[in-house]
């Protein structure tokens, strides 16, 4: 059974249905890459928008991959005309580093709830050895109170 408000398609997360067209996930190469019942995968090249000055993939850029994933999970479980998903606290265990290829991340949700939902992103490298785990948890808010001033 499909956690999903309604049937989105891969193309609709990466070319904007809903969503706004130029953003975060542009700029680092992050791409949405598989819609199962209940998880979304995407996918982030690891290159010289990603890295930090070391040359490894940046813990924080984990972070912005695992945020994407979850706060557009939590939209897809909502009514988009309603309500809004938002980002409300993070966390990441970064477990290896990462040098080069790409990095694929898996989100699933542990609690969907009214208010909040709660998602765990695995990242793993080329190998299949998780880099990093995240947990998200997004608020779910009324469209009209997420107005620019």
């Amino acid at each position: 059974m499909s956690i999903w408000f309604t049937t989105y398609s891969i193309d609709d997360l990466n070319e904007g249905r809903g969503l706004k067209k130029d953003h975060v996930n542009k700029h680092l190469g992050i791409s949405f890459t598989e819609i199962g019942d209940d998880y979304l995968k995407g996918t982030m090249p690891v290159d010289e928008r990603t890295v930090q000055p070391f040359g490894l993939l940046h813990g924080g850029v984990s972070c912005v991959l695992a945020e994407s994933l979850g706060s557009v999970a939590s939209w897809m479980c909502i009514d988009p005309e309603k309500y809004r998903a938002v980002g409300l606290q993070i966390d990441a265990h970064h477990l290896r580093p990462v040098f080069d290829g790409t990095i694929t991340g898996i989100c699933k949700h542990v609690k969907l709830g009214r208010k909040t939902h709660l998602w765990r992103i695995e990242m793993f490298n080329d190998e299949g050895k998780m880099n990093c785990v995240s947990n998200l948890t997004t608020m779910i808010i009324p469209v009209e109170d997420i107005q620019p001033a």
